[in-house]
């Protein structure tokens, strides 16, 4: 087939338009398929919004048609972007177990389990229907389960967020289109394989991972729930011969999969007291802030704001300080709440999430400051012990409960803590205790932030209003800590341990997490049958 790309039509143009369009582009009478490889939006004219297209389109002589329109960069062939497997499990082989159920470890497993290679998968938290009832026992009632929360249990920290499977990882071995494919057996809808910018929603999450949850039990893959890995067995040679349950429990393995993403800070201590290479990485800190979707939709969108084809709007930004320092919007939910995402009694953590719909009265994102090693001198663990500190100084500006502090714009900027809401009102569960959030932030990241959001307001008219809600403390951005490997995928100095996904450093969200299970998944394999163990690209 052939490809063509930059493909523009009205927002409003009739399905038939398409068809014609790329018929015109190729100079061709008839086009007998065509296929929607990537939609996107182009609303930098908001008086003129446009769809841009991607498309394979099926012609007649497509070797005549490629030849004629060689010096178009917008017409080549279509690429290959099908999996292929890179073998299968050889008789007899070893279970391989991965440790850790988000997007990460269910994607190596389900890969793993179409080798046949029968994973065995092991989970600190509860399958995710439960989890969702202990999650919701901290929204509504205040009351935090350690062990089953937003960040651990089925499907890890992604399934309560917007749900967004989009990246700006380079991925030449097309591995995210095989993400995107298995999400859609698994019941998304099957457009995220072509809009610019897809999501799924908390709701559609849950179901998702139950199916592949199935699929990879009927494959012969094992689940063991509220299995927390607290020790590994090495031997001489510090190759991995075992896992640790805090049962007691052994587990024999030589190939263990590291999917436990960034808050198993338990699980980084051990590592560290055993030897695990690992060093500290840079994340960022800051705050939720909330404004009505209608402001952004019209900011961005002018008067097509609320058409259906556009949807609610999103934003992304970023603004160098003159203190050296960046902040930059990170997870934006569109028509979203802001959620209660600790996992630690007395503390405090903000995360965003929404449904498919993205219907809610407002839109969040966490307005964030780049920190690295230098701010929290200390050894390998410190950006642990730092996130601790500021989480625990929100509980405190909360009011000692799992109440966020929160303050408004225009008393942040002001520097006077806020004693009473606008027209603003946030979305955080259990609820907000207005304070100043000075409080509970690092002095250059308030610094920072303060310079900042009159920038944002700048672009997006509206974005520094003085009631819309800052809600603290934004910490779990990234993990705090990398764990070094190899060519191979395998530790650097603990052979048979694959770190992989967001909590070890290699990924930055849903698609990312899935496409570095993928990977792992195919090196474990290719430890398994000895062969030269680099991974591909």
């Amino acid at each position: 087939m052939i490809r063509v790309t930059e493909l523009r039509l009205p927002l409003d143009h009739p399905p038939e338009a398409l068809g014609a369009a790329v018929a015109a582009r190729l100079g061709v009478a008839e086009v007998r398929a065509v296929h929607v490889a990537r939609r996107a939006h182009d609303a930098r004219r908001k008086a003129a919004i446009v769809f841009s297209y991607t498309v394979d389109a099926d012609v007649a002589d497509e070797a005549g048609v490629l030849a004629r329109l060689a010096g178009d960069k917008h017409v080549s062939v279509s690429p290959d972007t099908g999996y292929r497997f890179v073998g299968r499990a050889p008789a007899g082989a070893a279970r391989p177990v991965v440790v850790g159920t988000g997007p990460c470890g269910i994607l190596a497993a389900l890969v793993l389990a179409q080798m046949g290679f029968r994973p065995i998968i092991l989970e600190r938290g509860k399958v995710v229907r439960e989890r969702t009832k202990d999650t919701w026992g901290l929204w509504r009632r205040g009351v935090l389960n350690p062990g089953s929360n937003v960040q651990f249990g089925e499907g890890g920290a992604g399934t309560f967020s917007d749900g967004k499977l989009y990246s700006q990882i380079k991925d030449p071995g097309h591995r995210g289109r095989k993400v995107l494919e298995e999400f859609v057996r698994a019941g998304a809808p099957e457009e995220i394989l072509w809009v610019a910018k897809p999501h799924i929603g908390t709701f559609r999450l849950v179901s998702m991972v139950e199916h592949i949850r199935a699929t990879i039990e009927a494959l012969g893959g094992e689940y063991r729930w509220g299995s927390q890995v607290v020790d590994l067995e090495l031997d001489e040679r510090r190759a991995v011969r075992g896992v640790v349950l805090e049962s007691g429990e052994r587990i024999a393995a030589d190939h263990v999969i590291l999917a436990v993403g960034h808050s198993a800070r338990d699980t980084f201590a051990r590592l560290h007291e055993i030897g695990v290479a690992m060093e500290a990485k840079p994340f960022s800190i800051g705050v939720r802030i909330e404004h009505p979707q209608s402001l952004i939709d019209r900011a961005r969108f002018g008067n097509f704001a609320g058409h259906d084809a556009l949807g609610a709007a999103d934003y992304k930004l970023v603004h160098h300080c003159a203190n050296g320092r960046s902040v930059y919007s990170f997870c934006m939910c569109p028509g979203g709440t802001v959620v209660a995402a600790t996992s630690e009694e007395g503390r405090v953590v903000t995360n965003g999430m929404s449904q498919y719909s993205r219907a809610e009265r407002n839109a969040n994102a966490g307005i964030v400051v780049g920190i690295d090693p230098s701010d929290y001198p200390g050894g390998v663990l410190a950006g642990i012990a730092f996130q601790r500190k500021w989480e625990s100084l929100a509980f405190a500006a909360g009011g000692g409960t799992y109440e966020a502090p929160g303050q408004l714009v225009g008393d942040f900027l002001a520097g006077r803590a806020s004693t009473s809401f606008g027209s603003v009102l946030p979305s955080y569960k259990p609820g907000v205790h207005l304070t100043d959030l000075a409080a509970c932030l690092p002095e250059y990241a308030v610094a920072a932030i303060r310079e900042a959001l009159p920038v944002f307001g700048r672009q997006i008219p509206g974005f520094d209003m003085a009631d819309a809600v800052m809600t603290g403390v934004e910490t779990r951005t990234s993990s705090p800590v990398r764990l070094p490997r190899g060519a191979d995928l395998q530790s650097t100095n603990t052979k048979g341990l694959f770190p992989a996904g967001e909590g070890c450093g290699y990924a930055g969200g849903i698609l990312s997490a899935g496409v570095d299970g993928i990977r792992v998944a195919e090196a474990v394999a290719r430890s398994v049958w000895g062969r030269e163990a680099v991974a591909a690209a």
